[in-house]
C-alpha cells in the first residue's frame, strides 16, 4: 500500500486547490498517512513499502536556508532509502507536459520511413530515433551478454532522444516542420524548463548532504542532458510474459537524477532495496518520479541510492477469453548529467573512517558513453 508522509501532506495542504485534489487521492487509492521519519521502517517490508511524496514548492518559496533545508532532509532520506520520490510542486506546467505529450504523439505516428530518417547512430551523440527493439536496458556491462538478451528479449518501446541544442559537435536530430509542426520549439523549451527543475533538486540535495547550496551549480550547468520521448506501442500481452521480455528491462539510470513524466496508464516498478522485490509505482496527477542514478550514487559514496527500476505490463484489455492487449503507454523521461568533464568522486560529506570511499575518480562521459555503447546494437 503506498503512503505519503505527513510532513508533505501538511505542505500540500497549504493550498486549497492542492489540499482538495490530494485528499479526493488518498481516499480513492486508500492512501495511509506516515510521519517522514517512518520512511526507514516502511520500506524495510513490501507490505508498508512506500515512496515519499514531497512538495517542491515549499523549497522554491523558501525565504531562509533552515526552510529548504526541511525540504532537502525529506528529499535525501527519500533517496537514501529507496532512491525514489514523488514530486509535487515543481513548477513544470501541466499545459506544458500535455503539449509535450502531444507533440511527442504525433512523431512516433510518423511512417517508420520517415522516422528513419533521424535514427540515433552514434552512443556519443545519444541523439535521434530509436525503433522498437533497437534498445535493451540492464545492468550488464558485457557487449555479449546484451546483445543476446537484446535477441531474445528486446524492450517493446521506441524512442525520441534529444540533446542540448547547441552543442559544437553531436547535432539533434529533428523531424522536418511539415511533419511535426511546432515539435522543435516545444521540445527545447521543455528542455530548458527541465534543466532548471534539476538544477533547483541538485541544491537541495547539496544541502541535504550537509554542503554549500551551490556546491554543484558549476558542476551541472552545461546541460549535457538526455530528454527522451517514450512510445510504448500496445502488445499481447502474451508476448509480455514470455523470460525475460519487459517493456523496459531493469535498469538504473546513469546519471544524477531523471524526472519522469508518466501517462495514466502506468508500469513502472521500483525493486524495494531492502527485499528486492519489485512494487508499483503509479502515476499520481500533478507529480515527478524522481530518482537518483549512477553517478549521484557515486558521488555520495552510496549514501544515495540508485535503484533498480523497469517498465512491465500494466492491466490488459481481454480481445478474447485466452488473450488480452496491452494497451500503449507514452512517457517523457529527463536524464539529468554533470557536465561530461566533471570527475565524479565520493563528496567529502559522505565519507569517514568507517564509510571510506568506495570509487576511483570518473568523467561523466567516460561513465555514460560506455554505458550506452554497450546497450545499443
Amino acid at each position: 500500500m503506498s503512503a505519503l508522509s505527513l510532513k508533505s501532506l501538511a505542505g500540500l495542504c497549504r493550498a486549497p486547490a492542492l489540499s482538495r485534489d490530494l485528499r479526493s487521492l488518498v481516499r480513492r487509492n486508500r492512501w495511509t498517512v506516515h510521519d517522514a521519519k517512518s520512511t526507514s521502517q516502511d520500506v524495510r517490508s513490501d507490505s508498508t513499502f512506500r515512496i515519499p511524496l514531497i512538495d517542491f514548492s515549499a523549497f522554491r518559496a523558501a525565504t531562509s536556508v533552515s526552510e529548504k533545508r526541511r525540504v532537502a532532509d525529506d528529499i535525501v532520506n527519500g533517496f537514501r532509502e529507496v532512491g525514489f520520490v514523488y514530486l509535487t510542486g515543481h513548477g513544470v506546467s501541466g499545459d506544458m507536459i500535455d503539449n509535450v505529450y502531444k507533440q511527442g504523439a504525433a512523431f512516433f505516428s510518423l511512417p517508420p520511413e520517415v522516422k528513419a530518417q533521424v535514427a540515433w547512430d552514434d552512443p556519443r551523440a545519444n541523439r535521434g530515433y530509436v525503433k522498437v527493439g533497437r534498445e535493451r536496458v540492464t545492468q550488464s556491462s558485457d557487449a555479449a551478454e546484451i546483445a543476446a538478451l537484446r535477441a531474445k528479449a528486446p524492450d517493446t518501446k521506441e524512442t525520441m532522444e534529444i540533446g542540448r541544442d547547441w552543442d559544437p559537435v553531436w547535432k539533434n536530430k529533428w523531424p522536418k516542420e511539415a511533419d511535426v509542426p511546432g515539435f522543435r520549439q516545444t521540445m527545447l523549451q521543455f528542455f530548458q524548463t527541465c534543466h532548471e527543475l534539476h538544477a533547483a533538486v541538485m541544491r537541495s540535495l547539496a544541502l541535504g548532504l550537509d554542503l554549500d547550496e551551490s556546491f554543484f551549480d558549476r558542476k551541472i550547468d552545461q546541460q549535457y542532458h538526455n530528454l527522451r520521448l517514450l512510445s510504448y506501442p500496445s502488445i499481447r500481452t502474451k508476448l509480455l510474459l514470455q523470460e525475460g521480455q519487459a517493456r523496459a528491462g531493469a535498469h538504473s539510470d546513469y546519471g544524477t537524477v531523471t524526472l519522469l513524466f508518466q501517462d495514466s496508464i502506468g508500469g513502472l516498478e521500483v525493486q524495494n532495496p531492502h527485499t528486492k522485490h519489485y512494487q508499483p509505482a503509479p502515476p499520481i496527477p500533478g507529480t515527478i518520479v524522481i530518482n537518483a542514478g549512477d553517478l549521484l550514487a557515486r558521488w555520495s559514496n552510496d549514501v544515495l541510492r540508485s535503484t533498480l527500476h523497469r517498465v512491465v505490463a500494466p492491466p490488459v484489455q481481454k480481445v478474447s477469453d485466452t488473450e488480452g492487449i496491452t494497451p500503449a503507454r507514452q512517457s517523457i523521461a529527463f536524464f539529468c548529467n554533470p557536465n561530461f568533464d566533471a570527475v565524479i568522486e565520493s563528496l567529502p560529506t559522505c565519507v569517514s573512517a568507517t564509510n571510506p570511499s568506495q570509487y576511483k575518480g570518473i568523467t561523466t562521459e567516460e561513465y555514460i558513453v560506455g554505458r550506452l555503447a554497450a546497450t545499443y546494437d
